[in-house]
């Protein structure tokens, strides 16, 4: 489909919710410029479904501007880089074509997809699986793809089925956010045990229905405390920071894995722990296609499943980024982007 057809077929404005830098505010746009695909840079014009959105994004514009404008010359920041939707134009050689429904995590250096038209890339695209509501669909990729990382290349834990992950232990913070559900699921299939730090009586079920053998409610039981009582773990999968990241230090063996999704772990280590060997990693996910393919593949099949908070309107911004921001969410905040 030539750039003519995509311009009489569909609007060249449309509604997108926009991040304004000087102001640190949301304003709804009624009339934003659609994005032209590049055929050359392999972009594919997506009409958007649904999005999710992700805990502390509108802070990646002043943590990382370099990053976060890298890929945007109009210096227009668009939240929700988790989409689910239907391929408008693809580049004639791409495995996604016209009518294709699809699901991505795109790079942050681009504008988000909290509009009704975006662009995503063949190597940031998967198929949807079937069986996922538009809804569903966008709730997994970053939080699925953050999980398969941490896990697999980072702390070294062998994928599903190998002997080697048997009888190891993990230890996964906040795990019944977002991140933690994917890394609950992943980590019980590849055969360890699996210790879920949670927050309320409520998430007790819940999450050992998800594969935990175990549950720590840190309102009532510090890290640090559980540590003197139990077996220490293997592997410490830190999805929090702060307090809690110092409190992991505690629960984990020597020559142990410490991975954290949001702080450096050497700058938690208590003073105590100097001599303490573990590998220890910050790292941040990077979207993949093709690792996003395997997790569809998994859930097709059954195996993992797609966990869903709460879904908002598009209008309903407001609330959507107060609800993420309490900070108690079980699964993803998603909004509805199609009418």
């Amino acid at each position: 489909m030539s750039n003519t057809e995509i311009d009489s077929k569909y609007p060249s404005t449309a509604k997108a919710l926009v991040f304004d830098l000087a102001t640190k505010t949301l304003d709804l746009h009624q009339s934003n410029r659609v994005p032209v695909p590049d055929p050359t840079r392999d972009d594919h014009l997506i009409q958007v479904e649904a999005i999710a959105l992700c805990v502390r994004e509108l802070e990646w514009p002043f943590l990382f501007p370099g990053a976060m404008l890298s890929d945007n010359p109009d210096k227009q920041i668009i939240p929700g880089y988790d989409v689910a939707g239907t391929v408008i134009t693809a580049p004639p050689a791409s495995p996604f074509q016209p009518g294709d429904e699809v699901y991505a995590r795109t790079y942050p250096a681009r504008p988000g997809n909290y509009r009704e038209y975006s662009i995503g890339r063949t190597l940031e695209m998967a198929p949807k699986p079937q069986k996922l509501s538009w809804a569903e669909a966008a709730s997994v990729p970053m939080s699925a793809l953050t999980a398969w990382q941490a896990l697999y290349e980072h702390a070294g834990v062998a994928g599903p089925g190998d002997p080697t992950s048997e009888r190891k232990r993990i230890l996964i913070t906040a795990a019944a956010g977002g991140c933690g559900v994917w890394l609950v699921q992943l980590a019980k299939m590849a055969g360890l045990e699996v210790i879920a730090q949670i927050g309320s009586p409520q998430n007790d079920r819940f999450i050992k229905e998800l594969g935990a053998a175990e549950t720590v409610n840190y309102r009532t039981t510090s890290l640090k405390e559980w540590a003197k009582a139990n077996e220490l773990v293997d592997v410490v999968i830190d999805c929090v920071g702060g307090k809690t990241l110092e409190e992991a230090w505690y629960c984990i063996e020597d020559h142990g894995s410490l991975i954290s999704i949001v702080e450096p772990p050497e700058g938690k280590r208590p003073e105590e722990l100097k001599a303490k060997e573990v590998k220890n990693e910050f790292f941040i996910m990077s979207p993949s296609g093709q690792q996003l393919g395997e997790v569809s593949k998994l859930i097709e099949q059954g195996r993992c499943q797609a966990v869903v908070d709460s879904v908002w309107a598009f209008s309903e911004f407001k609330g959507a980024f107060e609800k993420l921001d309490g900070g108690h969410a079980r699964g993803k905040v998603v909004v509805k982007i199609a009418q």
